[in-house]
């Protein structure tokens, strides 16, 4: 189990503005791997009313599940190492296993019991090291639909912000309003569910 602080600066980029920014960082196809992130809620949304997510990320043959939570600067990041077995019992049976996240969420008064999984979302990432911080490229793909995004996380907010606007300028990117992947995955299941119903 293991908690940091994580501070990040986002911004979605159009699929030529993606493609630009790797052929300048000379980002190749043997620098990009999958990740597939899994979501959880209850039926109601509670965490996401709580401004917080609920995940476990596939990364090879590592399963991890990760609670966010905000922070006046930041959100917390709390991780809990699983076995593949346990990711199978929470995606097939919706059955969450034990531990300080279950401690966390009943915290806010939102039974563990009632979370169950949502979906995935399928990202191919390439990672490069940037002034001081990472600076993440994503191809996210869920619930057919599919985006593009700039990541960059730093540990210092104010040096952090100046170079993301540079990179930006330095890009001709405009900044856009950028939600996190878990509340774009629940806008686009949204939208899905109304379609269903109309």
């Amino acid at each position: 189990m293991s908690q940091n602080i994580e501070i990040e600066f986002k911004n979605m980029l159009t699929k030529a503005e993606y493609e630009r920014i790797l052929l300048s960082f000379n980002i190749g196809e043997k620098h990009i791997f999958t990740q597939e992130n899994l979501y959880f809620d209850t039926p109601d949304f509670a965490l996401k009313k709580a401004e917080s997510a609920l995940r476990i990320r596939k990364k090879g043959t590592d399963y991890v599940m990760t609670l966010k939570q905000p922070r006046e600067i930041g959100l917390l990041e709390t991780n809990q190492k699983l076995t593949y077995e346990e990711t199978s019992e929470a995606i097939n049976d919706g059955r969450l296993p034990s531990g300080q996240i279950k401690q966390l969420i009943e915290e806010n008064n939102i039974p563990f019991a009632n979370i169950e999984y949502f979906g995935s979302l399928m990202t191919n990432r390439a990672e490069i090291s940037y002034e001081n911080g990472l600076l993440v490229l994503d191809h996210s793909i869920y619930l057919e639909h599919e985006d593009y995004e700039m990541e960059y996380e730093v540990d210092d907010y104010q040096e952090g912000l100046k170079n993301f606007h540079a990179l930006l300028n330095r890009f001709k990117i405009p900044g856009r309003q950028t939600e996190n992947k878990v509340r774009r995955f629940y806008n686009q299941k949204y939208k899905q569910t109304k379609t269903n119903y109309q």
